[in-house]
């Protein structure tokens, strides 16, 4: 299928528009179509395109769409990704800055650090367990630059499959310690339950995330590499995380992971 490259500037600009004036704009599919995947990664390339000549690094990659109700609720039956840049891991910060973000929401989530590149020759299980160097407990901050989060397929994947900011804790284990399928999730929002769940609800296994965004990345021709982190997918249910929430999340055995978020100033307003 051809893509439709007026249409990928336009949506492209519309996207940046959002993320410039800081508001969320209407959604991209009445320019992209709601199924037509080709357009809409062809969107994501060129956004990505565009940060990288701004100067921005990618550090990995992240998968959405893992879960079975939200690929049925989308009319999907694959997960989708996104790119990750380094200047959206926020680990490292006292809180996460809401005012880099629109409407956003947060996962619980393995992140894999892999130590070797997958990019060449048959990407089967054992190969993709074997690229992972270490896990970490990880928070996605998902946001979405669409108006109340009223997107299907190509809008999320158009908008860098809605990435937004995401916290690592500093605990690693590697794979000879736990199994990710077997993992259990409860999350906390102010200190009260809001979500829960398991490995088994990426994909049945966390490692099949990773494994269908290998061979994906490879098939695209942008390959993972040694060092670079890959979110899996959420492991439960994504919350609200307005300013000044706080939320942590349990991932047993990787740990504890927190994301505090900054009051949000009127700057853009003003």
């Amino acid at each position: 299928m051809t893509v439709d490259r007026h249409a990928v500037a336009q949506a492209a600009a519309r996207l940046v528009a959002a993320s410039d004036e800081g508001r969320p704009v209407a959604p991209v599919r009445d320019l992209l179509g709601e199924q037509d995947i080709d357009a809409a990664y062809a969107v994501q390339q060129e956004l990505t395109r565009r940060r990288l000549a701004s100067g921005a690094v990618v550090a990995g990659r992240k998968i959405g769409l893992t879960s079975p109700a939200v690929q049925r609720q989308l009319g999907v039956d694959q997960p989708d990704f996104g790119v990750l840049f380094a200047d959206m891991d926020v680990s490292a910060e006292a809180e996460i800055p809401s005012d880099r973000l629109l409407q956003p929401k947060a996962e619980a989530e393995i992140a894999f650090v892999l130590g070797e590149d997958l990019a060449d020759g048959v990407l089967d299980a054992a190969r993709v367990r074997a690229a992972v160097e270490y896990a970490v407990a990880a928070i996605e901050i998902v946001d979405s630059r669409v108006a109340d989060w009223d997107i299907r397929l190509t809008d999320t994947i158009a908008d860098n499959a809605s990435s937004g900011l995401y916290v690592l804790a500093d605990r690693r284990l590697t794979l000879d310690a736990f199994e990710p399928r077997e993992v259990t999730m409860r999350m906390y929002a102010e200190g009260e339950p809001v979500s829960e769940g398991a490995g088994s609800a990426c994909l049945g296994d966390p490692l099949n995330a990773l494994a269908w965004l290998a061979r994906t990345a490879q098939a695209y021709g942008d390959p993972l590499r040694a060092g670079q982190v890959v979110l899996s997918g959420a492991l439960g249910p994504m919350v609200p995380a307005p300013p000044g929430s706080r939320i942590h999340a349990e991932i047993g055995p990787l740990g504890t992971v927190t994301a505090a978020f900054s009051e949000k100033s009127e700057k853009r307003d003003a």
